[in-house]
């Protein structure tokens, strides 16, 4: 009789090979969005009348005159009639796993439960229209996987892996019964799942990173100082050494990638700074100073518009109720200090637990209108989300272009029933407005 492993690994290699038959296949259709209005993803006003061609998965050929094609059964031809063709929408902070469990099972539950939920979650982003996120921390690489082979619908992912953080660090999940930590002992559950790794010298950062890098990381996600979802973690503090944040700093660029680090206080973002990190993710305590530092040095800063409804989910009176009420203050105010000193701006949701405030994911975007025109938004979720993800150098799991609409980019578009740069809210919409959905030249949407 075979073994289950043999079966197992026979299978596999079953649908391998089906699954490269079938991406062979799609590299060789063809797909004509006729008479289509282009948002571009770089200017903040709509072409005339264009035709655009798809060649499997890349954008082959942009054109005012009729584009002929083989009308054989390979060749899709979408009627446009005046809407509008944009790219992909790209959300930069995003934790996959982490959408539908509440904490307790994101941290304690079942692992295969909260995959098939995450999967479930996947899919539903991907028809918000979001075809690619940024996904910085949580147990992703198995998803990311089966996204990519083809096993279930979702977005592309850039995986950060798990977080890593510090004893009493933002990310660090465990109670005080786990104490006291015996350096080189056994794991907890939360790291067992690889949700967050709790790191205290630079040579375990240096471990942690490359363990995160091995697993296939695009990016490194490090907490440089204290959060509002977890336990033990006050707000003012400034956790990782600047010696610590320079060893992830420096494995991470030995393979080519870069770091990023959650940072609300000047601490934490000067420290992190300092060290050599190329993103800043939230800031929202940041001052002048801090903004004209993350400027000069051309870091990224990746801000979400967090919604009241993320804030009043926490219990009036707890701990992560207090500390958010310490930190949405400063949210307006850091996205002024940033077109102020024109920071190089990343757009993000951040949602957690809330299956409901995922579905907002769009409308979440829309808000941005608060201090951008409809352009300036849509152009930071597209090229500008795009150009961050070029810093994961050759560690990008998906080279080209992305987040536009021009020859030879990545065939990542949707077909919106309107003009999103007049009426934002538009994108708010998905399920009426997103008539068809393109990801990877392959079209997993079509209402027309």
């Amino acid at each position: 009789m075979l073994g289950r492993t043999f079966v197992a690994s026979l299978l596999c290699l079953v649908h391998t090979a089906v699954s490269a038959e079938e991406r062979a296949a799609d590299q060789s259709a063809l797909t004509l969005f006729d008479n289509v209005r282009i948002f571009d993803g770089k200017s903040d006003t709509l072409s005339a009348a264009m035709n655009v061609l798809i060649r499997g998965n890349i954008i082959e050929k942009i054109s005012a005159d009729p584009v002929p094609v083989d009308r054989r059964a390979s060749t899709t031809i979408i009627a446009g009639d005046g809407r509008t063709l944009m790219p992909g929408l790209i959300d930069a902070h995003w934790h996959a796993m982490l959408i539908r469990p509440d904490p307790a099972q994101a941290i304690g539950g079942d692992i295969g439960y909260n995959n098939l939920v995450a999967a479930a979650e996947a899919h539903a982003t991907l028809l918000r229209g979001f075809t690619t996120v940024r996904d910085v921390g949580g147990a992703v690489f198995g998803l990311k996987r089966a996204i990519d082979e083809g096993v279930v619908d979702g977005p592309r992912i850039y995986p950060s892996g798990a977080i890593i953080t510090v004893t009493s660090g933002h990310g660090d999940f465990r109670q005080l019964s786990d104490l006291p930590r015996r350096i080189g002992g056994s794991l907890t559950r939360m790291e067992q799942i690889g949700g967050s790794m709790v790191a205290d010298s630079p040579d375990e950062v240096r471990v942690r990173v490359r363990e995160q890098l091995m697993q296939g990381a695009s990016q490194i996600k490090l907490t440089a100082g204290g959060g509002v979802s977890s336990p033990f973690s006050p707000i003012d503090v400034t956790t990782f050494t600047e010696a610590e944040l320079r060893a992830a700093v420096e494995a991470a660029e030995n393979w080519g990638t870069y770091v990023s680090t959650h940072a609300f206080t000047s601490a934490a973002i000067q420290r992190s700074v300092s060290a050599g990190v190329k993103c800043i993710e939230h800031g929202f305590m940041m001052d002048e100073a801090d903004a004209r530092l993350i400027a000069e040095k051309g870091v990224w800063l990746s801000l979400q518009p967090l919604p009241e409804e993320l804030r009043q989910g926490f219990p009036v009176g707890s701990i992560q109720r207090i500390k958010a009420d310490q930190v949405w203050p400063g949210i307006s105010r850091t996205y002024e200090l940033a077109k102020k000193y024109k920071i190089r701006t990343a757009w993000g949701t951040d949602v957690l637990f809330s299956s409901a405030l995922a579905k907002r994911q769009g409308a979440i975007l829309a808000s941005l209108t608060r201090w951008y025109t409809p352009a300036e938004a849509l152009i930071m979720a597209t090229s500008a989300n795009a150009e961050l993800l070029t810093l994961s150098g050759e560690r990008n799991p998906y080279p080209g272009k992305l987040g536009i609409v021009e020859q030879g980019a990545l065939a990542d578009l949707l077909l919106v029933d309107g003009n999103p740069l007049e009426t934002i809210d538009l994108i708010a919409d998905p399920g009426k407005n997103f008539v068809v959905i393109m990801k990877d030249g392959r079209i997993v949407k079509n209402a027309l």
